[in-house]
């Protein structure tokens, strides 16, 4: 059944890697293992007309926005030419969102006033458009959620969530929704197993933040690196085996998962509602 939504894939990556013909490929297992819609943000400049061009493709949504680990090579003024952008497409109901953008500590020669800037500059835009937005929160939960204290938008996604339950419970009080995906399928992450098990079910949402983040099954160790073996590819049909993992970590129904996910999904992304319901008409 067509009931999964995959709130967070770079499916613009699966054709710069092997060419329009693998993404049609990748997208359409999906389709049939249940995908039912995906969301594809952007990272920078570059690729803002490819999610606009691949969403109207297959049926899909997309994001615009300017991700942090692009910060360092965005031109001062890309900014405004986000802007023109996001004006330029308002109207276009497949654009659901700014993102992916926000803040990311882990990546030790960002520049972190720079990202900061980008930062709130898209939190401005997101405001202006009143658009909700998909954050990025790798290590910066804390400075995340201080943005967003200053300059309140109509929620969205904090996107591969890993942070702590106190973290999590500010997102939420915010009307955030958290993005679960391959990471939680780790029996070694313990706290974020966790929070996949007793966070609020209506606090979730489900990704596969493809080609990145794969499940356990498709991991590719160092050491298998080293002796030659390509590292893995996640793609977005695997999302519905990394919600059977959510279903039983949480010990419900599969089905239930579905429908509280779509529905969690709706709430962080409005504008999916007109796309779905489009969608089961035709």
């Amino acid at each position: 059944m067509d009931t999964w939504i995959d709130t967070h894939c770079h499916l613009d990556e699966f054709e710069a890697h092997a060419g329009l013909e693998h993404l049609d490929r990748v997208r359409g297992e999906a389709a049939k293992a249940g995908v039912a819609h995906c969301v594809l943000p952007a990272v920078e400049l570059s690729n803002l007309d490819a999610v606009r061009r691949l969403a109207h493709r297959h049926g899909d949504s997309y994001a615009l926005g300017i991700h942090p680990l692009f910060t360092g090579r965005a031109g001062d003024r890309d900014v405004d030419a986000l802007a023109e952008a996001l004006a330029a497409h308002h109207g276009d109901p497949r654009l659901v969102a700014i993102g992916e953008i926000g803040l990311d500590y882990f990546v030790p020669e960002l520049d972190g006033p720079r990202q900061e800037r980008f930062y709130r500059a898209q939190l401005q835009l997101a405001q202006r458009f009143d658009l909700p937005v998909i954050l990025h929160v790798r290590r910066s939960c804390d400075k995340v959620l201080k943005g967003l204290r200053e300059r309140r938008v109509r929620g969205g996604i904090a996107h591969a969530f890993n942070g702590s339950l106190q973290q999590a419970e500010a997102f939420i009080a915010m009307g955030f929704k958290l993005g679960f995906g391959g990471a939680v399928t780790f029996d070694r992450a313990l706290q974020l197993r966790r929070l996949a098990a007793e966070l609020p079910l209506q606090s979730l949402v489900l990704e596969t933040d493809a080609p990145d983040i794969p499940p356990h099954w498709l991991y590719v160790t160092a050491a298998e690196r080293a002796a030659g073996a390509p590292p893995a590819r996640n793609t977005p049909g695997e999302l519905p085996r990394i919600a059977e993992v959510v279903a039983g970590l949480r010990g419900m129904p599969v089905d239930e998962l579905a429908q509280a996910t779509r529905a969690n999904a709706i709430a962080a992304l409005p504008r999916l509602a007109a796309l779905l319901e489009a969608s089961k008409v035709q």
